[in-house]
């Protein structure tokens, strides 16, 4: 059953006071143990997230308000994506690699090595215009048997990754990372935002014509816990997951508010039919609310 929850925005720079949204957020389901990486799927209303220490991926109906599980054993899937042909992508913690699901359901392998060794445990990703899939590869997935397997690195680093689904190249972008987590692009992906969650801050990068990463200044620092999963609305501003909810920056950089949550916000997503709806997964639940702005448009 959907329960209602207060919606508390905390105005911290006059640019924040024009969003507005609903007076309560509504949690949509509960019991999970760790849920995260939200994907909407516009042509069926629906939204399939991950409780990774469960190891199942599940679904939720936006028409009828339903949850069920999607997929189970899920090689402790993490974040997802759906990508330009309306399939899903995601990164499996347990299985340490980055798949697709066809329109058949069948499964192919995007990447799951690098230079010969294999990957950490794929966090999150997001996919460029042109069809790669850029990802990150801390090592939350083998540091315990909680959200996956435990075992050494076999890279001996925590990267950021571009992979071509076409080739099956898997080329480093950045190297000098603790643990990135979150990313996105800009609407015109020009720029790539990267969170390094045991740094605590977010990082901007310029986006070359050759599928490189430029710069890589601090963009914005959590005051409170860390950052997790972030996305860009309309405007541009980036909305964070963070411990007490989720932080929305302005382009320059501005912390111009937050919206508070009763658990700690790990990743979103805006979905609806007018993208206006923030889906969060937040520790054992998914929660909803519908904003007066809505998510940035994939080019």
């Amino acid at each position: 059953m959907t329960e209602l929850v207060n919606a508390r925005f905390e105005v911290l720079d006059e640019r924040f006071r024009e969003i507005r949204g609903d007076r309560w957020m509504q949690r949509l389901h509960t019991g999970c143990r760790w849920t995260e990486g939200p994907a909407y799927f516009p042509a069926g209303r629906y939204l399939v997230f991950s409780d990774i220490p469960n190891d199942r991926i599940l679904r939720y109906d936006e028409t009828t308000g339903v949850v069920g599980v999607f997929r189970e054993p899920a090689g402790y899937a993490n974040g997802h994506l759906m990508d330009r042909a309306g399939r899903l992508v995601s990164c499996e913690h347990g299985n340490r690699r980055v798949t697709r699901t066809e329109h058949d359901g069948s499964r192919t392998v995007i990447a799951d090595r690098f230079g010969g060794a294999r990957l950490n445990s794929p966090n999150d990703l997001v996919e460029h215009s042109g069809g790669a899939i850029w990802f990150t590869d801390p090592s939350y997935g083998i540091d315990s048997d909680y959200e996956g397997h435990r075992a050494e690195s076999e890279i001996g680093a925590c990267n950021v990754y571009r992979a071509d689904p076409a080739t099956g190249e898997v080329r480093l972008v950045a190297g000098d990372f603790d643990r990135p987590n979150g990313l996105a692009f800009s609407a015109d992906e020009s720029l790539l935002y990267i969170v390094d969650t045991a740094r605590r801050h977010i990082r901007r990068f310029e986006v070359t014509d050759q599928g490189t990463l430029t710069g890589g200044v601090v963009f914005g620092v959590c005051d409170t816990g860390s950052f997790d999963g972030l996305r860009l609305d309309e405007a541009g501003r980036v909305w964070a997951a963070a411990s007490d909810g989720v932080h929305c920056f302005d382009p320059d950089g501005t912390l111009i508010g937050k919206l508070h949550v009763p658990e700690t916000v790990s990743n979103l997503t805006f979905g609806g039919p007018k993208r206006n709806h923030l889906y969060l997964t937040a520790t054992t639940s998914l929660y909803g609310i519908r904003l007066t702005v809505s998510g940035a448009r994939p080019r």
